[in-house]
């Protein structure tokens, strides 16, 4: 597996400057920063890594680009071949909510909805572009992915002038990974926590068996926490000793999504509210006078259900 580096990063945000958008930083409380990274083009950080991963292969093959998802990186390899004019084909597991799916549509990409959960949709993916010759954007587990996915860190540092620690969900890793390469410069950076639900502990589950295992998926952040084993480069990347792997459970990461719209106004899916659940929890209590940054990540949900579940 090839190790991504912050010099990586850096190329990657040179690659997709003028295609991403540079999210906003709220400081909600003295020493508390949101990234606001739900605000990104369709809705989610994965617009980043689907750019790199397609603008860093050069010429796209004539099938165009596939992927498989369970909603927000579908949508943002769509957004992202729209934008440079190629065809997007994306594989969703049956529990994908129907707002990703009309997403989808609306990008106009190619869709396929097969399997229970993400990984057999991905198995299907990976048919379907060996047949073809399509251009695999993986969801979290390639270079250029995760190199994508690190332009956030390296934004959330420049606008915080630097922070002690950032909260970051996981699902298959790609983007804590990503985080914290770029949060990093000469080999130090913050703390990184790295919040899964109780119910997909894929990060959890690979430090404690010290390879990455499978793990059962549920719960109602499945839909885009729901990879069933961490990837290979993440786990290289979030083994280190940077790293604290926390869990936290659906009742919190239900109650932050509530919080962030009712005393922010910050519209956040339940993946994107999962980081937030762990302070909000005190699964992770900072230390007085610790800078704390927690990523809000995605926002793809119906925004009837903000304050109804």
């Amino acid at each position: 597996m090839t190790a991504v580096t912050h010099e990586d990063v850096l190329a990657a945000a040179a690659r997709i400057g003028g295609h991403v958008l540079r999210t906003p930083v709220l400081e909600v409380s003295p020493g508390l920063w949101f990234k606001l990274e739900q605000l990104q083009h369709s809705g989610s950080f994965k617009v980043r890594g689907a750019f790199n991963r397609i603008l860093a292969a050069g010429d796209v093959p004539a099938a165009g680009v596939i992927a498989a998802s369970g909603g927000n990186h579908g949508l943002a390899v769509a957004f992202a071949a729209r934008a440079v004019g190629v065809r997007a084909e994306i594989f969703v597991p049956e529990v994908t909510s129907p707002v990703k799916v009309a997403g989808l549509r609306a990008l106009g990409a190619h869709i396929t909805q097969t399997g229970s959960i993400y990984s057999e949709a991905a198995e299907a993916a990976a048919k379907r572009a060996a047949e073809t010759g399509a251009l695999q954007v993986h969801a979290y587990d390639q270079p250029e992915v995760v190199a994508g996915q690190g332009t956030t860190g390296l934004e959330l540092m420049e606008q915080t002038g630097g922070v002690d620690t950032v909260l970051v969900a996981v699902g298959g890793g790609g983007f804590a990974a990503g985080v914290t390469v770029g949060t990093s410069a000469g080999g130090s950076g913050p703390r990184i926590v790295a919040v899964e639900p109780e119910r997909i502990p894929t990060l959890h589950a690979a430090r404690e068996a010290g390879k990455p295992v499978p793990v059962q998926v549920g719960g109602v952040a499945a839909d885009a926490l729901g990879a069933s084993v961490i990837g290979g480069l993440a786990f290289e990347i979030l083994s280190g000793p940077r790293v604290e792997s926390v869990l936290v459970s659906d009742e919190a990461i239900v109650a932050a999504r509530r919080t962030l719209w009712e005393r922010h106004r910050v519209a956040a899916e339940h993946a994107g509210a999962a980081a937030y659940a762990a302070l909000l929890s005190d699964v992770y209590r900072p230390e007085p006078g610790e800078r704390v940054a927690v990523v809000i990540c995605g926002s793809n949900t119906d925004p009837a259900t903000l304050t109804s579940d």
